[in-house]
């Protein structure tokens, strides 16, 4: 196994992190996936692997993994959560989250509160098949992450049948209870299967986090799901009401993505903070933008009926969705990384990320690929993509330009 520079924050044994690298560092390498990871949170998971593990090595395979378990197990956003973990290693701690979370989000925020500002015209032909080849780039990515996955971490007959048994269960059972069974399934089998697998799960990833701001950021997480709605009726303050609205959507959605539409309809169009046609508008608009499906709440918080509304509505909403699934990532890396340092711990995350294998390969069919290939052009395109990624070795940025050029060519 190399040995990893001395810059990278990864320890063998376990003991105390390198020195971390700037939080610019940290800030820009976020920033560039903000502006290009199309294709909802799959996909984001795919950039982030490329970026993260296979390129800048700040992670490595199976410890990536163990983190994308644990992030698909907490409610939230759950690439957001990853991104936000990744930049508190990198970071060294909360500073380096924070600015890996501005960059991630930012970018999709802004464009959501210029739409919802009426700064966009409608999209035309040229633009729609724009579009379309940013959801073709999408499916590349993740079949680029599904097959290095599955060679790291599916590797045996009983791991790549735990990775097997995960794809059948989500295929059977959609959704995000089909996820946590498809993880809980592979831990099970990985205590069963997997103790004689050799070597730990993954290397310490060593996340700068003390059990003291860990235990302080699950107890604000609870006193901001509990307090608000009695504050709100006792004070009549609007904005409190809005702050709950999305905290709770944001608090109490497993999944993520679309599956917090919903919740966010029920919360916001039923009280009369946002009208119908505005909430439809939003979906549609976050649909065509990079990042987390989340920075909606960018545009609910802009064209709010009545204040807050306009940029501060954005900033309020903005964090209160995001605030609860970050409080909860904070809250469980240090007592997560302890707990995978043990024998049958890392058994169960061997089998945990044969699952997250599984997982990724059903995502890889659906929603991925049912969303963007609906002809043979669009599985040249396709093909083409993924060619570029894995035997080019070209960066993902360029792949996506290059990619979204072809299908406004198709167009």
């Amino acid at each position: 196994m190399t040995t990893p520079p001395p810059s990278s924050p990864l320890r063998h044994d376990g003991a105390q992190p390198a020195a971390p690298r700037s939080l610019a560092e940290v800030f820009s390498a976020f920033l560039t996936l903000g502006l290009t990871s199309f294709g909802g949170p799959i996909a984001h998971l795919g950039y982030f692997r490329d970026e993260f593990v296979v390129r800048r090595r700040w992670i490595d395979e199976a410890a990536y993994a163990d983190l994308v378990a644990l992030c698909q197990f907490l409610p939230g956003p759950a690439s957001s959560q990853v991104g936000f973990s990744l930049g508190v290693l990198r970071g060294g701690g909360l500073s380096g989250g924070l600015a890996a979370w501005a960059g991630f989000t930012l970018p999709s925020a802004l464009l959501l509160v210029a739409v919802a500002s009426g700064a966009s015209a409608a999209p035309g032909p040229l633009v729609a098949g724009l579009l379309h080849g940013l959801k073709l780039v999408a499916v590349a990515v993740v079949a680029q992450a599904v097959w290095g996955m599955a060679r790291s971490l599916a590797p045996d007959r009983p791991r790549a049948g735990l990775a097997l048994a995960a794809l059948w269960l989500v295929v059977l059972a959609p959704g995000a209870a089909g996820q946590l069974g498809a993880i809980a399934l592979g831990a099970a089998g990985g205590l069963a299967l997997c103790r004689a697998s050799g070597g730990p799960a993954g290397r310490s990833a060593a996340f700068p986090v003390s059990r003291r701001t860990a235990v302080a950021a699950l107890a604000i997480f609870l006193a901001l799901l509990v307090l608000p709605p009695g504050l709100a009726g006792l004070t009549g303050s609007r904005a409190l009401a809005v702050f709950d609205a999305f905290y709770r959507s944001g608090a109490l959605v497993f999944g993520g993505g679309h599956v917090v539409l919903p919740l966010l309809q029920a919360t916001l169009v039923a009280p009369g903070f946002v009208t119908g046609d505005s909430f439809l508008a939003g979906y549609g608009a976050a649909q065509a933008v990079p990042g987390p499906l989340f920075t909606v709440a960018a545009f609910l918080g802009t064209v709010l009926q009545g204040p807050p509304s306009g940029v501060a509505g954005a900033a309020l909403a903005l964090v209160a969705i995001f605030l609860p699934g970050l409080l909860l990532v904070l809250g469980a890396l240090p007592f997560w990384d302890a707990l995978r340092a043990r024998p049958l711990a890392q058994a169960a995350m061997r089998g945990t990320n044969a699952a997250v294998v599984g997982i990724l390969a059903a995502a890889l069919y659906d929603p991925v690929w049912t969303s963007a290939v609906g002809a043979p052009r669009d599985m040249a395109v396709a093909a083409t993509a993924f060619g570029l990624l894995t035997v080019g070795r070209l960066p993902p940025w360029l792949v996506v330009l290059l990619t979204a050029a072809g299908g406004a060519a198709l167009a």
